[in-house]
């Protein structure tokens, strides 16, 4: 019997996590052989694997312990990936050599699929002299965009993480540029924005005071603080950017302060790193650990919980020495600390079992009593790690427990590591969870409410057929399990009606025994005042929350799926476009087969060569990338061009065929040619027509002609009234925010990984 209660679950383990051959042929037959090759790779680094790998597997089996999604994807595959999620990259130096070596380690760090944050506040600000050179400097803004360039390059190159975090002191000269960089539409969009926000400056603001904008001791403007603050929450409350990092207060809570200074966290926000580096993630199913849920005896087994932390812990620390690192100096940091972020998942639904209400004074104060047991738990099992495989390389007792968040730490927590030392500097991390809660049974992701109860999924299968099947929380297939059709209690509330305060109070509990920090987004309404809106931030502050991240529907930033509590949620209009598009983001084998093509252009001194690659999904074969090539430079632009972004609609997948056609309905006005006794009314019908006839021969299309005439997704967009943003990956609509990260309700993509 399957261990996936909902299609949904398997959908998203075949398509993310099951381990695969180059041709899709599945060498994971059953999830059970997904845990067992993990738990085999994690226990190889124990002096006794055949002891541990069984304890692994027990904490993996029914999915009690989630890693991180590079670990399950990856661990045990033998493929030369990271098992990391999240890397802060080296500090950019103030010059252009220095600049774009960056930007190369930045390049490399992708490519294996890492997420990047990024401190701009060491370039200097646009306008400042460049001795040497007679110049003024362009300031960090333009070295911005040419990283979102190369995260751009990356990603058509087949990688689908594109992820990057940057961020900006409060103080730096060019910081309202950054503020107000995401007015433009089409500009860093690779990018997450956050400000670095300091203590004085908070000061500031509250004593309605002035604010220097400095760089290298030379103050370029004096301007109101509050003014300032103004224009963060004004273009936060447009565009959803730029974020707020309390960056003084992150430093003062790190555990390892006496080593190193943080300015800068990777794309969701919840991993504050130093220079190079790198973290990895997984949590704790708090919804798995409930015993007699729905009764008045429900609770959260403690002894479970604390089993299950300390083997989390262990799994995780192997994993620093098990996984590949996209350079050295992130390897170097990694073993120097062997920081970990161990999290939760199904926080929402595990209140629900015991009857509190998301958002209220009980179920922060049950919040804040969990997140101290896993703390406890974690670092009680780091120190027995110590014991037996010695401290972490940095660790010093007198100053370890001067710092972070030692200083509010259990007494005899604190003998244990004076005494023994421990084996991770940091521990505890609030992650993005949004695709592995898919995975695990639809279960409340992270620490956010239950997004909906219920909604409508259109599957759209791989040969073409769509079905579609209701995706139900997990908490309330247990309550329809144990009460059938009975009502849900009133104390099921979901993330579309909490206020925004309640979103902040949760957030603040958890945080209290969080060493790292905590990606969530809280939810405002629409019609939310601007005054209102801003107070969500001053409460952050005011509560002790390392950051904040709010998500406001409008015109610009889309709208928040809206769901019934029941399956029927699909538009009328919606449900009449009979449009198909494939589940699975296409990634790009090693190996594709593919045909090259000779056009020879009547009056062109060099001949195009056209070369098409296919990629094979169940069986059938469908063209997945395109590269126009001539020796005539005066060809070379617009081939590029084309190239990139034919490619690009290939890769989308769904029926392409429309692509064709507009080719080949393109006339240029200084007249077309006779090509084999055809005419063609310009060199780009020509090229439509060589793809046709490669479509054609592939059983792409029936036959000439046979092509859409038009792109389904521009056709189902002007359908109804606008929904928001579309998923790049599967073109549906049900785009949600996520712990700072939108995520596709259809496939459960996201740009976060």
């Amino acid at each position: 019997m399957s261990r996936f209660s909902v299609p949904i679950a398997e959908a998203i383990w075949d398509m993310k996590y099951r381990l695969k051959q180059q041709d899709g042929t599945p060498i994971d037959g059953t999830v059970e052989d997904t845990w067992r090759r993990i738990a085999r790779a994690l226990a190889a680094t124990e002096k006794n694997p055949a002891a541990w790998e069984p304890k692994f597997y027990a904490a993996l089996e029914d999915f009690k312990y989630l890693p991180a999604g590079r670990i399950t994807a990856g661990a045990g595959t033998e493929r030369s990936v990271t098992l990391f999620n999240c890397f802060v990259m080296g500090t950019v130096p103030d010059d252009m050599g220095g600049i774009f070596d960056m930007l190369k380690e930045a390049a490399l760090t992708m490519q294996q699929g890492g997420g990047i944050g990024y401190d701009f506040s060491t370039i200097r600000p646009r306008g400042a002299e460049v001795k040497g050179v007679a110049a003024d400097a362009s300031g960090p803004l333009s070295f911005m965009d040419v990283w979102d360039s190369m995260c751009r390059t990356i990603m058509s190159a087949g990688s689908r993480r594109g992820a990057m975090m940057a961020t900006m002191r409060c103080d730096h000269p060019d910081v309202e540029a950054f503020i107000e960089a995401k007015k433009d539409p089409a500009r860093l969009r690779m990018f997450n924005l956050s400000v670095l926000v300091t203590d004085p400056f908070m000061a500031a603001v509250k004593a309605d005071g002035p604010w220097d904008l400095v760089f290298n001791n030379k103050v370029y403007k004096t301007l109101n603080a509050r003014d300032l603050w103004n224009k963060i929450m004004r273009n936060t409350f447009d565009f959803a950017e730029p974020g707020v990092i309390f960056i003084d207060r992150i430093n003062a809570a790190n555990n390892l302060s006496y080593c190193e200074t943080i300015a800068a966290t990777n794309p969701c926000g919840e991993q504050p790193l130093p220079p190079y580096g790198a973290c990895l993630l997984g949590s704790i199913n708090l919804a798995t650990l409930v015993t007699d849920p729905f009764t008045a005896s429900a609770k959260l087994d403690p002894a479970a919980l604390k089993s299950l932390v300390a083997t989390a812990v262990r799994m995780m620390d192997n994993v620093v020495d098990a996984s590949r690192f996209p350079l050295p100096q992130q390897r170097d940091e990694a073993h120097a600390k062997r920081r970990i972020g161990l999290g939760v998942t199904g926080l929402a639904d595990a209140l629900l079992m015991l009857g509190q209400r998301y958002g209220s004074e009980d179920a922060a104060a049950q919040t804040e009593a969990w997140m101290k047991k896993i703390a406890r738990a974690a670092y009680l099992a780091s120190v027995d790690l110590a014991r037996e495989k010695g401290p972490f390389p940095l660790f010093d007792a007198d100053k370890y427990l001067a710092s972070g968040t030692m200083l509010a730490m259990d007494d005899d927590v604190r003998d244990a590591i004076r005494t023994h030392g421990i084996r991770n500097a940091l521990l505890t991390s609030i992650a993005p969870t949004g695709t592995i809660s898919l995975y695990a049974g639809n279960v409340s992701s992270g620490i956010e409410p239950v997004f909906a109860y219920a909604y409508t999924r259109k599957v759209l299968q791989k040969d073409g057929s769509r079905t579609e099947e209701e995706v139900v929380d997990y908490a309330v297939r247990m309550w329809r399990d144990l009460h059938g059709d009975a009502p849900l209690p009133d104390y099921f509330v979901n993330a579309q009606t909490l206020p925004p305060m309640d979103h902040v109070r949760m957030q603040a509990a958890a945080q209290k025994w969080i060493d790292s920090s905590i990606s969530k987004t809280i939810n405002c309404p629409e019609d939310i005042s601007f005054d209102d809106f801003q107070q969500v931030y001053m409460a952050a502050w005011d509560q002790g929350c390392k950051g904040c991240t709010t998500y406001r529907p409008n015109a610009v930033t889309g709208s928040v799926l809206s769901v019934k509590e029941t399956s029927e949620t699909v538009p009328e209009a919606e449900q009449s476009a009979e449009v198909v598009y494939l589940t699975d983001p296409l990634d790009r084998p090693a190996a594709l087969e593919g045909s090259t093509y000779k056009v020879k252009w009547p009056g062109s001194e060099h001949a195009l060569y056209i070369t098409i690659n296919d990629i094979i999904i169940s069986d059938h074969r469908r063209p997945f990338e395109v590269f126009i090539n001539s020796k005539n430079m005066e060809h070379f632009a617009w081939t590029v061009a084309l190239t990139r972004m034919i490619s690009a609609v290939f890769r989308r997948g769904g029926d392409v065929s429309f692509v064709v056609e507009e080719l080949k309905a393109v006339f240029d006005p200084r007249g077309g040619a006779w090509v084999e006794g055809r005419y063609i009314p310009s060199i780009l019908a020509a090229i439509g027509g060589v793809i046709e006839r490669h479509l054609i021969a592939t059983g792409f299309i029936a036959g000439e002609g046979m092509g859409l005439k038009s792109d389904p997704q521009a056709e189902i967009v002007s359908i109804g009234a606008p929904k928001g943003k579309s998923c790049s990956s599967c073109g549906g609509y049900q785009m949600r925010m996520i712990e700072g990260c939108m995520t596709c309700a259809d496939c459960g993509f996201s740009k976060c990984g």
